[in-house]
């Protein structure tokens, strides 16, 4: 029976099994090291993209999927489809992406297709395709399934530390954080991209890594409280034992309806650099 399908980029947070689970179609983006080309999730895996980012001499670039790439994932999408819903990373972190895709659905006659900008990143944006998924898996008709995603826009969370802002600095995403830049205090700084705004914004700063940590627990518990039910990703860049870290402290202290240890995309990676972990979350059923 056909159904709604979903379209994301390479840049989301989800677990493989899940991706695969409810038929998410993935658009890769590009990452470019020097000369060399790689599609995100495709030629280059988490693993190997940090090896590469520590012999790089130069900050590698990216590149938004084009109106091709997308017209291409949804002809294999459209196959039995009754629509589709097209989720993007926050426009604030990949406007062509957006106009890429926008393009492709005014090109692409063949199956009713909505495009929403997630207005957030990594695990946060992974919660609003799955809600999505999920509703389309239920057989929902498209205005539902559309609906799925924008409540669980207004939904989740995404906070998390960097252990460094020169990332963000180099790639013109630092906005309010920018007098962080410049301190001459080692920080550890907590962000977070709240839907409201879909760009990166300050929570707070603190002396040394365990303390942000701690804080992003804090965070947490302070918005969600422990006792009703919350599903947790933990998104991180190249820094496992820290994320299993998180796990058991999550596990101990909140209600888990699920929790996820994620890697960082690539993609998002070339913008945070190595070491950022985060906590994605959002509470009850």
């Amino acid at each position: 029976m056909d159904r709604v399908k979903i379209v994301a980029d390479s840049s989301v947070c989800l677990p493989k099994e899940l991706i695969e689970k409810y038929g998410i179609h993935l658009v890769p983006e590009t990452i470019i090291f020097g000369k060399k080309v790689y599609r995100d999730g495709i030629d280059l895996n988490p693993r190997d993209f940090h090896v590469l980012l520590e012999q790089a001499k130069e900050l590698p670039t990216t590149s938004a999927p084009s109106p091709q790439d997308f017209i291409n994932a949804f002809e294999k999408a459209a196959i039995e489809a009754s629509g589709i819903v097209c989720i993007l990373v926050t426009s604030d972190f990949s406007h062509m992406g957006l106009q890429s895709a926008v393009a492709a659905r005014e090109a692409f006659s063949q199956t009713p297709i909505k495009v929403i900008d997630s207005r957030t990143a990594v695990g946060a944006y992974g919660f609003v395709v799955l809600a999505t998924a999920r509703a389309a898996a239920d057989g929902k008709p498209l205005p539902y399934v559309i609906k799925a995603a924008e409540n669980m826009k207004s939904r989740v969370n995404m906070i998390a530390t960097l252990d460094t802002l020169k990332y963000l600095a180099k790639k013109g995403r630092i906005g309010k954080i920018a007098p962080w830049a410049t301190s001459l205090l080692i920080i550890k700084p907590i962000i977070e991209v709240p839907t409201l705004t879909g760009v990166v914004e300050p929570v707070e700063r603190v002396r040394t890594r365990q303390k942000a940590l701690n804080r992003l627990l804090e965070i947490t518990e302070e918005r969600v409280g422990t006792g009703q039910p919350i599903h947790i990703s933990i998104d991180h860049a190249n820094v496992p034992n820290q994320a299993k870290w998180l796990k058991d402290q999550v596990s101990s202290r909140f209600n888990c309806a699920e929790i996820y240890i994620n890697d960082w995309a690539p993609v998002a990676g070339v913008h945070c650099g190595p070491g950022v972990i985060g906590l994605s979350f959002y509470a009850g059923d």
